[in-house]
Order: C-alpha cells, then sequence, then structure tokens
C-alpha cells in the first residue's frame, strides 16, 4: 500500500464521524415524509397491522379516494379557500411590497429612518399578540365569514420589503441614471429593470409567503366561524372528526394532499433561494 492510499484512507476514516451524523439529519428529516407516503398507499388493514411494514405490500389508492369521496367533507372547497387564500396574499405582499422597498432603497424623504425601523421591529413581533385585536377589527366590519381575515393582516411583508429592498440597493445607480436620462418614468425603472434584476429574491420571498399562507394553521381557527371558508390544513381535523377510530392511511393521504403543492413549489424554486442572498447587480 503506497503512501496516497494510506492518506486517502486516513481522510475517510476521519470523515466517517461527520458523515455519519450528516446521515442521521438527513433520516430524520427525510422518514417522517417517507413514512407519510408509505402510509398513504397502504391499505387501511395494513397501516393499523403488526408489525409495521415499511413499503405497502399492497399498493391502494383507498385512503386518497377516501378523502376525495368523503361527503362530510368538501375537499374541493378547503383546497379553492387555499389557493385564494395563498395567492391572493402574495398578490397584495406585491402590490405593497415592491414600492416600499423601492423608496427605501432609492429615495431620501423626511421619516425614512424611522418608517424603516419601524418595519424591521415589525419581524420582531410574535404574530399572536395582534390575534385579538385584528379579530375585534375583523368582527366589527363583518368580514369573520369571509376570506379576507386570511389575507388582509398578511398584506405587508416586512421581511419582504428588508430583502427586496437590499436586492434594489444592489442595482448600479449608473444603470437606474441610463434609464431616466432614455425618460423612462419610476413605473418603467421599477417594472421593466428593478423587478427583473431582483427576480431571485422576489422568488424567494414568494416561495416563504407561499409555505407560510398555505401551511398556516392557528391564525385560520381563531379568524374564522365557518367551515365554508377555512382552507386545506383545517380538512385534517374534519378528517379526525368525520371517522370512527384512527384511519392512519387516510389521514397520511389528507397529510400528503397538503404537503405536495409545497413540496412541489420547492423543488421549483429552490435554486434562486441562495441566489437571493448573493449580489444581484453587475459588475
Amino acid at each position: 500500500m503506497n503512501a496516497h492510499t494510506r492518506r486517502r484512507i486516513r481522510r475517510t476514516i476521519r470523515r466517517l464521524p461527520g458523515d455519519a451524523l450528516k446521515l442521521a439529519v438527513v433520516l430524520c428529516f427525510v422518514f417522517p415524509f417517507y413514512w407519510m407516503i408509505c402510509t398513504a398507499f397502504k391499505p387501511y388493514s395494513e397501516a393499523i397491522s403488526v408489525p409495521v411494514t415499511f413499503w405497502p405490500r399492497t399498493f391502494s389508492l383507498e385512503g386518497i379516494a377516501s378523502i376525495l369521496s368523503a361527503r362530510s367533507v368538501d375537499v374541493m372547497q378547503y383546497l379553492m379557500n387555499s389557493v385564494v387564500i395563498t395567492f391572493g396574499t402574495i398578490a397584495l405582499q406585491m402590490v405593497i411590497m415592491i414600492p416600499a422597498a423601492y423608496a427605501f432603497a432609492r429615495f431620501e424623504f423626511f421619516g425614512k429612518n424611522i418608517c424603516f425601523a419601524l418595519v424591521l421591529l415589525a419581524l420582531m413581533i410574535p404574530g399572536q399578540i395582534t390575534y385579538i385585536t385584528v379579530y375585534l377589527t375583523m368582527a366589527d366590519r363583518n368580514l369573520l365569514d369571509t376570506l379576507w381575515p386570511q389575507i388582509l393582516p398578511f398584506g405587508a411583508n416586512a421581511f419582504g420589503i428588508f430583502l427586496l429592498r437590499q436586492g434594489f440597493k444592489q442595482i448600479p445607480e449608473e444603470i437606474i441614471e441610463s434609464a431616466q436620462l432614455d425618460s423612462a418614468s419610476q413605473v418603467q425603472i421599477v417594472m421593466q429593470i428593478m423587478v427583473p434584476m431582483c427576480r431571485s429574491v422576489l422568488l424567494t420571498i414568494m416561495l416563504f409567503s407561499f409555505v407560510s399562507s398555505w401551511n398556516n394553521y392557528f391564525w385560520p381557527l381563531v379568524m374564522t366561524n365557518s367551515e365554508k371558508v377555512r382552507p386545506l390544513t383545517m380538512m385534517l381535523v374534519r378528517v379526525l372528526d368525520s371517522e370512527l377510530g384512527t384511519r392512519w392511511n387516510e389521514i397520511m393521504a389528507a397529510n400528503l394532499l397538503i404537503v405536495l403543492p409545497v413540496l412541489g413549489v420547492y423543488v421549483f424554486t429552490s435554486g434562486r433561494i441562495i441566489k437571493a442572498f448573493t449580489y444581484n447587480g453587475i459588475k
């Protein structure tokens, strides 16, 4: 055995504890998803069998079909509510966030630092503190039986304003001046220059907003009084309440319906996250 081979063996041995720890961490995160998917495609008899099976002996759509066809649970209504709430929140955030971030990044006005400090302060305030105030406000305006209480309070995204401001500030001033020399309006500068150059930042913010809105459970529970305006995350409670006993294949099928859109969005946009935290300008 030559010296080069011995060095490679020693390096491999030194890396083994760290690699084993990384593998253990990965398994801790991956295994719950694996178990959810496997159980969702098991028949009920196998889902409750002992000893447990780590791979379905018989692939079955029984759980998914039962969820989609349950008469006591209108899955499509819950799904439509989640879609409207999620994309309505993202659209409202874009309308408010882009002008605010552009103003903080490119303009000087009275009270600018104080206003930006308030934006940063909003990042430090737990959302639970606002529950009672927002609930009373929505109740006074008779909005509790609508989707608005789940959209309006999230219209101003403090983290998005902060992150997008940083992206706008990294765009070279020369590009803005060139556009102004070509008689471009502020709206044209924002929509045709700033937003395209900060596309990675915007996609990252939209991804975070999507995951937050789609997975939200406690806020809709507090802010809504009617099942007809509640999102998909609250369907799981109805599944548990509407069945006799715990039917694990149906519960995991419901979880799968909730998780799949988030995983799909993440797979297609995860490559943009790293770019969002790096330099966005032109050298």
